[in-house]
């Protein structure tokens, strides 16, 4: 199964018309999909969107993306337990000379666990830490 990593900022991008990066990160979202590629994300991750898709594109908007996500077997959910949080805790504090969130270090934790390569972002954070971005 072909996967790759579905950042905050790739699924804001795909879902606000306004955002620069909207039609190539739709168009590579809907390209990985139509190969048959199945896209992870996180319980953070799925926080962090809902959050920012309602203040920045209106309730309906996110309730819209909710039933998208939440329905779509093409879509994997992971969680962050306990023991992928302090991996998490261990990169945030050794990194002091990054900016990443402790959300971005969650999601290294999977994509590297996963062995998930390809991450749906704007985010160059991902790219310090040796992973290709989509588009």
């Amino acid at each position: 199964m072909k996967r790759a990593f579905a950042d905050t900022a790739g699924w804001m991008a795909c879902a606000d018309a306004a955002d620069p990066a909207h039609k190539p990160c739709a168009a590579a979202r809907d390209a990985w999909l139509e190969q048959g590629g199945v896209l992870v994300t996180t319980d953070y991750i799925v926080d962090e969107t809902l959050t920012l898709m309602r203040l920045r594109l209106g309730h309906a908007a996110a309730e819209s993306w909710w039933r998208q996500v939440d329905g779509s077997s093409r879509i994997r959910w992971e969680q962050i337990t306990p023991a992928r949080a302090e991996k998490a805790r261990s990169l945030f504090f050794r990194y002091d000379d990054k900016d990443f969130s402790f959300t971005d270090c969650t999601s290294f934790v999977v994509m590297r666990e996963l062995r998930v390569r390809e991450v749906l972002t704007t985010d160059h954070h991902f790219t310090q830490m040796g992973f290709t971005l989509k588009p």
